[in-house]
């Protein structure tokens, strides 16, 4: 038979890969990696959000020179000095040399190796800096600057493989993508402004968690189940709130599992990787049923209550009519939000069970995630992270809608990083965002599908509704950096963003909630098309 001709390529033509019998072949994705101009792009845009994070990380960051706890630096540098100081079994046992009121680990085990490694790093090149009890509060450039570049190779070895393997496999499955399209892409997942504002400026390890989490995701999309557990199970065991996803990649894979030949042998097979893998990595503390649960104790802060800052969720905002901390005991509410919880993130949850798909379970992501964030307890600024993740791996499918999210997901952390004094790095990666969002391509069309007749805009009076928020939201802006706010309200500012941020949440979870059911019918309606033909 004669050879079939390569597809030719040139300028910004659609990228299609090779037909491949099996989707995760390795032809298949060295075809990708070789291909002109996808390997060069991820590299370019790699290599400027290097930079962009190296900026970032020369403005100040959380707590820094304010004692006597400063903030989520020194945590961060109390746990390195704990894991190199003290023996393994003591690193979340409250002591004489751990003081758990003084920024005690209260993240899984995976954290604490982790601080360990990086503590090892700076116990070689700046001894006094993890020193036992004599370096707390310890802030001298050298310190820092090992400090931040724990972060920064940290994102480098992590999240940005990550990231490699989720658009190698995405870009592959789809029918036809653009050079620009690929390239937009990786900038919208590499610069994510607010992983960036948070890792970098306000100090946290955050790509580390939500590389492990890209990582599972693409493991998904490529058919890889047992990694997808493996690598899931070790974001979990990274962070505690990873569990935002949980449901998503619950019912994806339970979907498929019944949809199996042996569905009972393929959720075994499943169960088997996460009990290994948690097994492995939480192996110290399972000798004794009193040093697991002191573990657990320590990933579960109950007793700050529900909601602490002015965060745009629904516990906080209610709050101002509703004083849910008089009114119910810490137990009624862990109930109370447990429930609230589970009902939102429901309707995601069962679609993907009845009807499994790849853009489904993107989508259940981006539902549980932001589920999480509007109803769950004791939520964080930071935690709009999670939800906000998500939408940059949809970033294609509904990139209007990834704009105004991207707005105010910054805009919720504003009060935040304004206290971290972050202001600059704030309003320039808002400005850097803007540029490359609306910059030429053809990834501003948002694929129709028949499930896609919905939109917001196409209610009366909604375009009406975005600009005016749009207008508050920077007269808030001047107002939160020009006015002091009355002395009987001292939070006034904070909690009118709170609102503005918390209405627009809930607005594009009701938007994405039902496009991710509107995917079942739409599946339902080709296959009865191909059928018919």
């Amino acid at each position: 038979m004669p050879k079939k001709k390569p597809a030719k390529h040139s300028g910004d033509d659609d990228i299609t890969a090779p037909a491949s019998p099996q989707i995760g072949s390795s032809i298949d994705t060295w075809w990708w990696l070789t291909h002109k101009g996808t390997t060069t792009s991820f590299i370019c845009i790699s290599l400027f959000a290097l930079l962009i994070r190296s900026a970032v990380s020369m403005y100040p960051y959380s707590g820094a020179g304010t004692p006597p706890k400063f903030g989520d630096f020194e945590a961060q540098r109390h746990w390195m000095e704990l894991t190199t100081n003290l023996p393994i079994i003591d690193w979340y046992r409250n002591g004489t040399n751990n003081d758990l009121t003084y920024w005690g680990l209260d993240y899984p085990p995976l954290t604490a190796y982790q601080s360990y490694i990086h503590g090892i790093l700076l116990r070689m090149f700046n001894p006094e800096s993890v020193a036992l009890l004599s370096s707390r509060g310890h802030e001298s450039y050298l310190g820092k600057l090992l400090m931040r570049w724990t972060v920064l190779s940290s994102d480098a070895l992590i999240f940005f493989p990550a990231a490699l393997f989720f658009v190698l496999v995405y870009h592959r499955n789809r029918t036809r993508s653009s050079k620009s399209e690929v390239a937009w892409h990786i900038a919208m997942i590499l610069l994510n402004p607010c992983l960036i504002l948070i890792d970098h400026g306000h100090f946290q390890y955050n790509c580390i968690s939500l590389g492990l989490t890209v990582g599972a995701i693409a493991a998904v999309l490529c058919g890889s189940e047992v990694l997808t557990c493996v690598l899931f199970s070790l974001a979990l065991s990274h962070k505690q709130m990873s569990a935002y996803f949980a449901p998503a990649f619950f019912s994806h894979l339970l979907g498929k599992s019944l949809r199996r030949k042996n569905p009972i042998l393929s959720v075994v097979k499943l169960g088997i990787a996460v009990i290994v893998t948690f097994g492995i990595v939480w192996w110290p503390y399972l000798q004794s049923l009193d040093d697991f649960l002191m573990v657990l104790s320590r990933l579960a802060p109950f007793e700050r209550g529900i909601y602490e800052d002015y965060v745009a969720n629904f516990w906080c905002t209610t709050s101002i009519l509703i004083k849910w901390k008089k009114l119910f005991t810490t137990p009624s509410l862990k109930s109370i939000s447990l429930a609230a919880t589970v009902l939102a993130s429901f309707p995601s949850m069962v679609q993907q069970i009845l009807s499994p798909s790849n853009e489904g379970f993107l989508y259940g992501l981006l539902n549980s995630s932001m589920a999480f964030y509007l109803f769950s307890f004791q939520v964080h600024e930071k935690s709009i992270l999670m939800p906000f993740l998500s939408a940059t791996l949809l970033a294609l499918k509904l990139p209007d809608h990834f704009s105004h999210l991207t707005y105010y997901a910054l805009f919720s952390m504003f009060p935040l990083l304004c206290r971290d004094k972050l202001l600059i790095p704030y309003l320039t990666l808002s400005f850097l965002f803007t540029i490359i969002h609306h910059s030429p391509g053809n990834h501003h069309s948002i694929e129709k599908t028949k499930a896609s007749f919905f939109s917001f805009t196409n209610f009366p009076g909604y375009v009406f509704l975005l600009r005016t928020h749009f207008f508050i939201s920077v007269v808030l802006h001047v107002l939160y950096l020009t006015i002091q706010p009355p002395q009987k309200y001292p939070f006034l500012f904070d909690a009118l963003i709170m609102i503005l941020c918390f209405s627009y949440f809930v607005m594009f979870a009701l938007y994405t909630n039902y496009t991710q059911w509107t995917l079942s019918s739409h599946s339902r309606s080709s296959d009865k098309e191909k059928k018919h033909i």
